[in-house]
């Protein structure tokens, strides 16, 4: 069976098992291992690979042929990206106090660097941008998401909106942190924040895929070093400390099953894009 996830921790983490046959009854996988991006684009041009792990702001474009594995994916609390800035010079320009929080004010017709412009991060920062930034951000420019923070830190931007492990690393580039949208997402909603979703087409055994994809995620928790090498292998020069927090935060009760508040928080950051013409609309049964 051919599969597409990103080489970061969670993802190895929960595939590790199933990629090396430790689930009784599955399919061996054949493995392309690409940022989410690209899985992006794979799902919507209609030749990608059975099963896949994509953002879940790409859902809309590709539910007639996928479908939605209600396990496996990235969901959950405390665990949304950020905006950040250098901070000073905004904070200076608007006449603040640069040992301040920088205000979202500043970001009025300025530049911010983004990971995709089909992923969750930027469906939240949209939302979010909409109530806080009068007058609208200047420009967007996408970047992959290891160069957003040299980009901020060195002023060919003004704020960067970062993913995965730049939540834990951010002070080493000497930035500040202007929003958790995350936070904010739940603040606003009570819910938690839709990440990344497992999909798989619809011609094939959904329930067995769930079923192989649950198994390994127990397999992963139950046996937590034995997934280690293969998540360190693949975790782009991660330290182990970093590696373990990453896990720790994407992988949760979400990832075993999405349960009504999964669905609940999928039907509302979907149905809140709609309504901003974001994404096209999405009928709901067409999420289970």
């Amino acid at each position: 069976m051919k599969i597409a996830f990103s080489p970061c921790p969670n993802d190895t983490f929960v595939f590790h098992a199933w990629a090396h046959g430790l689930i009784p009854g599955a399919p061996g996988l054949d493995i392309t291992y690409a940022d989410i991006d690209i899985t992006n684009g794979l799902a919507a041009s209609g030749k990608g690979p059975d099963v896949l792990k994509i953002s879940y702001a790409a859902l809309p474009w590709v539910l007639e042929e996928y479908a939605l594995i209600p396990c496996g994916g990235a969901l959950g609390r405390g665990c949304g990206p950020l905006v950040l800035t250098a901070g000073d010079e905004l904070a200076a320009e608007a006449g603040a106090n640069t040992h301040q929080t920088p205000d979202p004010a500043s970001l009025s017709g300025r530049r911010v660097a983004v990971p995709s412009e089909r992923s969750t991060a930027y469906l939240l920062f949209r939302l979010w941008a909409a109530q806080a930034v009068p007058g609208g951000i200047g420009e967007i420019v996408v970047l992959p998401f290891d160069q957003i923070m040299p980009a901020v830190r060195d002023g060919k931007v003004d704020a960067g909106l970062v993913i995965h492990e730049a939540r834990f690393t951010y002070p080493s580039y000497g930035l500040k942190l202007m929003r958790d949208l995350g936070s904010w997402w739940e603040e606003d909603t009570g819910l938690p924040i839709p990440l990344g979703a497992i999909i798989a087409r619809r011609s094939l055994d959904l329930e067995a895929i769930a079923k192989w994809t649950r198994q390994s995620v127990q397999y992963a928790w139950a046996h937590p070093d034995a997934s280690r090498d293969y998540v360190m292998r693949h975790a782009q020069e991660m330290s182990p400390e970093v590696t373990e927090a990453h896990i720790s935060l994407y992988v949760n009760k979400y990832t075993e099953s999405l349960g009504e508040d999964g669905y609940a928080a999928v039907t509302a950051l979907l149905g809140r894009a709609a309504g901003e013409g974001l994404v096209p609309e999405v009928p709901a049964s067409l999420l289970r």
